[in-house]
């Protein structure tokens, strides 16, 4: 991620989408972010973002249009459906897109249903951009060296952690879990805790 670039987080108050927002300012880069709810609008002021837009309270789309008038440079979707046709459509020239995920698609009936972007390819070519996706499990061998980069930005207060207040415990908990991430409620990290007895637990030295 290079520096000077107007980066895009979507669901930016969630588990991943608030490292993304920090690592981007980090990186000096202006960073726009979207939620739903003053809650983790809250959270993502906090967190340093340049430009909060709480879905709820403004369209995602005229903010961008009017205030970002040439564009993002890098996007960080996760959010999929409508929300990704309109980041595709707010991408600058050379602008690149990450699909990380597509929590909107997950749910109903007939499970994940697969959307169609028409004029796709057009768009990419009349403006040299790119659209990757990032599926975790592939890049399982480097976990371990951005896990310890990110501990070490925790370590020196550069890197703010922020977890859902509510408490999940026991295996049993993790569809509830799943389900309160998919109410769009969750803010931080959802944490769910396999161990009913950790909590009980006193450190010893």
């Amino acid at each position: 991620m290079e520096s000077g670039k107007v980066v895009l987080v979507t669901a930016a108050a969630g588990g991943t989408g608030q490292f993304a927002v920090q690592l981007a300012k980090l990186a000096g880069n202006t960073v726009v972010a979207t939620c739903g709810g003053q809650e983790k609008a809250k959270l993502l002021q906090d967190l340093g973002v340049d430009r909060v837009i709480d879905y709820k309270a403004e369209d995602i789309k005229t903010v961008l249009k009017k205030e970002f008038p040439k564009g993002i440079d890098i996007i960080y979707e996760s959010v999929g459906g409508q929300m990704l046709d309109m980041c595709l459509n707010s991408l600058a020239i050379h602008g690149r897109l990450i699909i990380i995920g597509m929590i909107s698609q997950y749910q109903g009936e007939q499970g994940w249903k697969p959307a169609t972007y028409p004029g796709l390819c057009e768009k990419l070519l009349a403006k040299s951009q790119t659209v990757s996706g990032f599926f975790l499990i592939q890049y399982a061998q480097l976990w371990q060296q951005h896990l310890d980069r990110l501990f070490r930005l925790y370590s020196k207060g550069k890197l703010k952690v922020a977890l859902d207040p509510r408490k999940f415990v026991g295996l049993n908990s993790v569809a509830d879990a799943v389900e309160h991430l998919h109410s769009g409620k969750s803010v931080g990290k959802v944490v769910v805790c396999i161990d009913p007895t950790l909590s009980q637990q006193v450190a010893r030295l």
